[in-house]
C-alpha cells in the first residue's frame, strides 16, 4: 500500500516536473503582461508547487535529504518570481507578508544546511554531490538573503518587481533544466549533469535583465524630455 502510494507521488512528480520544462517557454515566447504570459505562468507556478510538495515525502521515504533541500531551494526561485508580482508598489502598502518571510528565512536555513552538508560530506551521496549542494546552497542564501533585506528596505526603481520577476522564475526554469538533465544525460559526469544549466543559464539571466533595463531606460527618457 505504502509503495503504491509512493509510486503515485513519483508519477505526479515527474509529470509535474515534465510540463512545468514545457510550458516555461511558452510563457516566456509570449506577450509580457499578456492573458497568454500569466495563464501559462500560472500553470508553470503551480507545476513548479506540485514538484516540490511531492519531493518532500520522496526525499522522506529514501531517506534523500539532498532532494528535500534543493526542492526547498529550487521552488523558492519560483515562489519570488511569483509573489514579487503582489508586491509591485511597497509605498501602498503592498510589502512582503508573512508568507513572503517564511518562505525566505526556510529557504535560507536549507540552503546553509546544503552547504553545511557539502562541506562535512556525511555520506556517499554528499562525497559526490557536494559541489552541487555548495553551488546551490550559495545561490539560495543570496536569493533569499536579499529578498529579505528588499524586505526591510523596499527598492524606490518603479520596475524593480520586473526584475524581480524574471529572475526568479527564469532562476527556477534552470533547477527544471537541471532535473532533466540529471536523470536524461547519462553520458555527463555527475556534478557536470546538475551544474551546466546554472552555468549556462545564469549569464543569458543576466544580459536579459540588462537588455530590459536598456529598454525600460529608454522608454523613459524621451518622456522626461516631453515633460
Amino acid at each position: 500500500m505504502i509503495d503504491t502510494g509512493i509510486a503515485a507521488l513519483r508519477l505526479v512528480h515527474i509529470l509535474a516536473g515534465m510540463t512545468a520544462l514545457v510550458v516555461a517557454p511558452v510563457a516566456m515566447v509570449t506577450a509580457k503582461g499578456g492573458p497568454a504570459h500569466r495563464r501559462w505562468g500560472k500553470v508553470y507556478f503551480w507545476m513548479m508547487a506540485v514538484v516540490a510538495i511531492t519531493a518532500l515525502p520522496l526525499g522522506l521515504w529514501r531517506p534523500n535529504y539532498f532532494l528535500m533541500l534543493v526542492a526547498v531551494f529550487s521552488f523558492y526561485f519560483a515562489f519570488r518570481g511569483y509573489r514579487v508580482l503582489l508586491r509591485k508598489r511597497a509605498e501602498r502598502g503592498e510589502g512582503a507578508q508573512a508568507l513572503d518571510w517564511s518562505a525566505a528565512v526556510a529557504t535560507f536555513l536549507a540552503s546553509a544546511a546544503l552547504i553545511v552538508l557539502g562541506l562535512v560530506k556525511p555520506s556517499p551521496l554528499w562525497v559526490r554531490l557536494a559541489p552541487v549542494a555548495i553551488v546551490f546552497g550559495a545561490g539560495g542564501i543570496v536569493a533569499s538573503g536579499f529578498d529579505m533585506v528588499r524586505f526591510v528596505r523596499p527598492p524606490t526603481e518603479r520596475m524593480s518587481w520586473w526584475f524581480s520577476h524574471m529572475a526568479g522564475m527564469l532562476g527556477s526554469y534552470i533547477a527544471t533544466v537541471s532535473a532533466f538533465s540529471v536523470v536524461n544525460f547519462d553520458f555527463l559526469p555527475v556534478v557536470a549533469r546538475w551544474l551546466w544549466p546554472s552555468v549556462v543559464g545564469t549569464p543569458l539571466i543576466v544580459l536579459w535583465i540588462v537588455y530590459y533595463k536598456i529598454k525600460f531606460a529608454r522608454k523613459v527618457k524621451p518622456a522626461a524630455v516631453a515633460a
